[in-house]
């Protein structure tokens, strides 16, 4: 374990264990495409995702379902805003684009040796009722809030009355999910319903946490620990690998940071661990597929 959390070595002189090659020809010439193009077009598909409506507006939605595609709002962005209930629309749109961007890298995906062990489920099973329960708790505000007053406490000009802030509570709304309730927000066309739920289901117990672990795993943590990223055997890890591996999909969920931060640091110690992508993969899933159960189980559509 010492071995596998050593210092940063940034050395392109330094010699790396030998790594499974990525096929000749273009992936090989540009090994970053393998690891990031599938999770550029899903993020960039996602930025067109419609946001939820005010609460008070949601009965008028799935009382007009011919409501026009932009919204009447344009919201604050340089693109008009999507209407929310084309929501199912994009989304379908983003995992058809994100399964081509991956079936172009799919040679590159199959140069790490498909084997799962049963720890990955058991990862998984465990790190969904963490999740679930930290979002529960909703520690964030308690934790956070306090720090950014303390902080706001210093900005100068603040007059009686007013809240000391950073802006640092705000990190936590700009992580809301879709929350779409296809089973009532498209109750009028039960059939595409069920079909979009099945969509909805493809993209998180399957799209997301290949695109997401190849990302993360393969190519932001070994890119920080050496130069030649793509020669790093996968689970060797350095400090700053491992606060990469929780920080950056910290910063992607920032409405779920402490259930983030201990999920995100379960896969990183199965990674080490297993020095095996797919059972990062694999846990991944797991807890997607338990989550989104639990989602239609619950009537929790704001956890998706």
């Amino acid at each position: 374990m010492a071995d596998s959390t050593s210092e940063p070595h940034n050395n392109s002189d330094k010699q790396l264990p030998t790594q499974a090659k990525l096929p000749a020809g273009w992936l090989s010439e540009w090994p970053w495409i393998t690891f990031l193009l599938p999770f550029i077009v899903f993020m960039v598909a996602t930025s067109f995702e419609p946001t939820p409506p005010p609460p008070l507006e949601t009965k008028e939605i799935i009382a007009e379902p011919d409501i026009g595609f932009f919204a009447e709002d344009p919201g604050e962005g340089f693109l008009p805003a999507i209407s929310y209930s084309y929501y199912p629309h994009v989304y379908t749109a983003k995992i058809a684009l994100t399964l081509l961007a991956m079936l172009l890298v799919w040679p590159g995906y199959r140069t790490f040796p498909f084997r799962v062990s049963s720890l990955s489920v058991l990862v998984g099973v465990v790190g969904v009722v963490l999740w679930i329960v930290l979002c529960h708790l909703r520690l964030e505000p308690k934790v956070i809030g306090p720090i950014d007053e303390f902080l706001g406490s210093f900005i100068p000009g603040l007059e009686e009355g007013d809240t000391p802030s950073v802006g640092l509570m705000s990190l936590i709304g700009a992580g809301e999910r879709s929350s779409f309730n296809p089973l009532v927000q498209m109750a009028a066309t039960p059939l595409w319903a069920y079909a979009f739920l099945a969509i909805r289901f493809l993209g998180l117990a399957l799209v997301v946490p290949v695109i997401e672990e190849f990302f993360l795993r393969g190519f932001m943590m070994r890119f920080v620990v050496h130069d030649q990223w793509w020669q790093v055997p996968f689970g060797a890890v350095n400090r700053m690998a491992v606060i990469a591996g929780t920080a950056v999909p910290m910063l992607m969920h920032p409405g779920e940071l402490l259930a983030a931060f201990v999920w995100f640091s379960m896969v990183t110690w199965l990674m080490v661990r297993t020095k095996n992508i797919w059972d990062c993969v694999v846990a991944h899933g797991v807890t997607n597929l338990l989550l989104g159960i639990y989602v239609v189980w619950s009537g929790e559509w704001q956890l998706m």
